[in-house]
């Protein structure tokens, strides 16, 4: 099987049954793979420009979702639970969640027919960011701050550095429905969370560490790609530009 060297398009090829045609399977190599067949008749004549250029036109699918509080990042129902899953949004057939938000949270979820990408955006060792706006109880000091970015002891790890710093001005967000826990003479605060990692409730577990609570938590960008005005409980296919900037 002739394989191209890697950040080629790769191709192999098998001989159909009937000998009348070729099936090439193009296979892209972005870090994941993909396969996708096109039936060529005459087949010994094709060129790896024709081959790239066909490969280039098959559908990648990677889809932005604004999650809403009280959605969990599955497709099936868990015993005994009252929230809603993913099976009502309308997404297409053998799309599943890369990484996960709680039920609790919001924001940005990236689906995908992709298993590769969860180890490429996933994985602590690529270094890939994810940001979030956590309303916080108080306003942190600069030492708090300080704490959360260079790292807790969280349940026997430690954390990886990140970086914290206080929104500026405050963001404009939608009350949230519910409505966040209230407490008349506690103030609260947005500040900023930029993460390598996400283990179960990292975050919220890091805001109580340094004492703020945490009592809303927003994902609002995955890499380069940001969560900007996509409305709550929307999803779109990302442009091959907006992919990009997810896997960055």
């Amino acid at each position: 099987m002739p394989v191209a060297d890697r950040g080629e398009v790769m191709l192999r090829w098998l001989l159909n049954p009937s000998w009348s045609c070729w099936s090439f399977v193009f296979i892209r190599d972005h870090g994941s793979w993909r396969g996708w067949t096109k039936t060529v008749y005459r087949s010994n004549e094709f060129s790896l420009a024709a081959a790239e250029a066909a490969a280039s036109t098959s559908a990648l699918v990677l889809i932005a979702f604004h999650k809403p509080f009280g959605v969990l990042s599955q497709f099936t129902t868990e015993a005994g639970s009252t929230l809603r899953t993913l099976a009502e949004f309308g997404f297409p057939k053998d799309v599943y969640p890369i990484g996960r938000l709680d039920g609790d949270s919001e924001g940005l979820l990236l689906l995908s027919d992709e298993p590769q990408l969860n180890e490429r955006l996933l994985h602590p060792q690529n270094s890939h960011e994810r940001e979030y706006w956590v309303q916080v109880e108080r306003v942190p000091t600069t030492a708090a701050l300080e704490k959360l970015a260079s790292g807790l002891l969280i349940q026997g790890r430690k954390t990886l550095p990140s970086r914290a710093w206080l929104l500026e001005p405050q963001p404009q967000i939608s009350p949230r429905v519910p409505p966040i826990r209230f407490r008349k003479n506690v103030s609260d605060y947005w500040i900023g969370l930029e993460l390598i990692e996400g283990k179960n409730r990292q975050v919220r577990r890091m805001t109580a560490a340094v004492g703020h609570p945490t009592l809303r938590l927003l994902r609002v960008r995955i890499g380069k790609l940001e969560l900007g005005e996509l409305k709550q409980g929307d999803w779109k296919n990302l442009t091959e530009t907006e992919r990009k900037l997810a896997l960055s």
